[in-house]
C-alpha cells in the first residue's frame, strides 16, 4: 500500500472514531445551540430548531447524559446554558445539578420551539438564536460536527457549504479515500503495528462503559440480564455470552444517558461499542495477543467506516447491522480466519439481518445491538467452515464489494418510505 493512502486512511480513522456523551443526535443539535449561544454573545430568549426526518426521530426517546430526562428540550437548553462547542460531541461534559436545575427552568418558559425541515440532507441540524435585537443561526450538515453555516445579524461569518443554506440535498463533498473490502484488509492485517496501536482506546474507553452499566441500573438491563441468574440459567456463562453482555450493556447505559464518554464510529456511539466490545470480549476470552487484538479492532472499525461510506451518516438501517459485520470480520481474524473466510462472515451478515429497521435512538437499541452481535458470532463460527451465503440467494453477490453496495443501497434508497413511515407513526403517538 502506498504511502498517500496509508496518510488518508489513518486521517480518516482519527475522523471518524471519536469520543462522544450521549446519543450523538441530540447532542449534535446540543452543539448546534451552544455555538448559536456563543456567536449571540449572551442567553437566548428564544430558540427555534428545525431538524431532518432522521435528526428528529433519533433524538426523540433517548436520554439525556447526566440529566435523566428524554428528548431534545433539555438537550437544546442546556446546550445554550453550559454548552462549549469546542468539545465537539462532548458539549455537555461541563453540567452541573444547577446547570441542570435552570435548563428545566428555560423548558418551563416555552421559548425552545422545534419542526421538521424538509428538503434537506439526512443529517441537518438548524438553530436560531434571539436576544433583543440580536439573532444568530448556526447550521450543521452531513456529519455531527460538521457546523457549515454561522450567521449574526443577517451578516454571514462562515458559509462553508451554501447550497446546505439553501436547503438542497445535493451538498458538495470533501474529498476522501474510497474503501474497498481488499484496502481494508491489507491495512488492518499489514500496517506497521504501532501506527495502529491507538485503536485501543475504543476498546477501553467502551468497556469502561460496559462495567459502569453492570454496576448500576440502566434501560431494559440487557446486558445484566444476559449475565444475571436467568441468562446463566437458560443461555449458560460461555464466550458468546459474555460478548452479547458486555456490549449491549455499555447500549443500556448509553442510551439511559449516563454522563460516560464512548469511543464513536462514523457518527453514531452505539456503532462504536457494537464494533469493539464484540471483538474484545472474543479476544479476552481466547487470550489473544495483543497485536492481534489491535489488528481485529482496526479491521472491524475500518469496514464499519467502509459501509457507511456509502450508506451515509443516518438513514432506515439500523446502524447495528452495520457495526455487527464490522464486529464479525474482527471476530473471524481472531478465530484465524484468512482473506476469503472473513468475506464469507460479511456475506453471511448480509444474507441474515439486512432490513432491521432503525426507529430512533432510545434504550432498546440494546435489544437490536445483542441481536447484531449474536449474528455477528454466528457468521463467523460459519465462515471458519467455510460456509458462506451464495449469490444464488437473495442479495448476496459474487463479489464482497458488490455486496456491501446492494446491502446500502437498500438501507440509503431501497428502505425511504420505511424511514417516513416510521416518524409518522413515532410522531403520531399519543403517550
Amino acid at each position: 500500500m502506498d504511502y498517500t493512502s496509508k496518510h488518508k486512511i489513518l486521517n480518516l480513522i482519527h475522523q471518524e472514531v471519536i469520543p462522544a456523551i450521549g446519543c450523538t443526535e441530540p447532542i449534535a443539535v446540543a452543539l448546534a445551540a451552544a455555538k448559536a449561544a456563543e456567536v449571540l454573545g449572551t442567553q437566548p430568549q428564544k430558540i427555534e430548531v428545525y431538524l431532518s426526518a432522521n435528526i428528529l426521530k433519533n433524538a426523540m426517546g433517548v436520554g439525556i447524559p447526566g440529566t435523566g430526562m428524554v428528548g431534545l428540550p433539555i438537550a437544546i437548553a442546556l446546550g445554550v446554558l453550559i454548552g462549549k462547542s469546542e468539545y465537539g460531541l462532548e458539549v455537555l461534559r461541563d453540567l452541573t445539578p444547577e446547570a441542570l436545575e435552570k435548563g428545566k427552568c428555560i423548558i418551563e418558559t416555552k421559548c425552545i420551539h422545534i419542526s421538521l425541515k424538509e428538503n434537506v440532507d439526512k443529517l441537518y441540524i438548524e438553530v436560531a438564536a434571539f436576544s433583543g435585537n440580536d439573532q444568530t443561526r448556526i447550521i450543521i450538515s452531513r456529519e455531527h460536527t460538521n457546523i457549515v453555516y454561522v450567521e449574526k445579524n443577517g451578516d454571514v461569518l462562515e458559509d462553508c457549504c451554501s447550497s446546505c443554506r439553501e436547503n438542497i440535498k445535493e451538498c458538495c463533498e470533501t474529498e476522501e479515500l474510497k474503501l474497498s473490502y481488499a484496502l481494508v484488509h491489507e491495512f488492518a492485517t499489514t500496517m506497521p503495528i504501532e501506527e495502529i496501536r491507538f485503536i485501543l482506546e475504543t476498546a477501553e474507553l467502551n468497556k469502561k462503559a460496559s462495567e459502569t452499566s453492570m454496576r448500576g441500573t440502566y434501560g431494559h438491563t440487557v446486558g445484566k440480564t444476559i449475565k444475571g441468574k436467568t441468562g446463566k440459567k437458560y443461555m449458560g456463562d460461555t464466550p458468546y455470552t459474555r460478548m452479547l453482555a458486555m456490549t449491549s450493556a455499555a447500549c443500556d447505559a448509553r442510551m439511559d444517558g449516563a454522563l460516560i464518554p464512548v469511543m464513536t464510529n462514523s457518527g453514531s456511539g452505539n456503532q462504536g461499542i457494537a464494533a469493539t466490545l464484540p471483538v474484545l470480549s472474543f479476544a479476552e476470552d481466547v487470550e489473544c495477543s495483543e497485536e492481534q487484538l489491535i489488528r481485529a479492532l482496526m479491521l472491524s472499525n475500518l469496514m464499519v467506516i467502509y459501509i457507511k461510506q456509502s450508506l451515509g451518516r443516518l438513514s432506515a438501517l439500523c446502524g447495528c447491522v452495520v457495526a455487527a459485520t464490522g464486529a464479525s470480520c474482527g471476530i473471524t481474524y481472531l478465530m484465524g480466519g484468512n482473506k476469503a473466510q472473513v468475506s464469507y462472515a460479511i456475506k453471511n451478515m448480509i444474507g441474515n439481518i439486512t432490513g432491521m429497521i432503525c426507529d430512533g435512538a432510545k434504550p432498546s437499541c440494546s435489544l437490536k445491538v445483542a441481536s447484531g452481535v449474536s449474528t455477528a458470532m454466528l457468521s463467523a463460527m460459519m465462515a471458519m467452515e467455510d460456509k458462506v451465503v451464495t449469490p444464488v440467494e437473495g442479495i448476496i453477490d459474487e463479489d464482497v464489494d458488490k455486496s456491501i453496495a446492494n446491502l446500502t443501497a437498500i438501507g440509503s434508497k431501497g428502505m425511504e418510505s420505511t424511514d417516513k413511515l416510521v416518524l409518522d407513526i413515532m410522531t403520531g403517538k399519543t403517550l
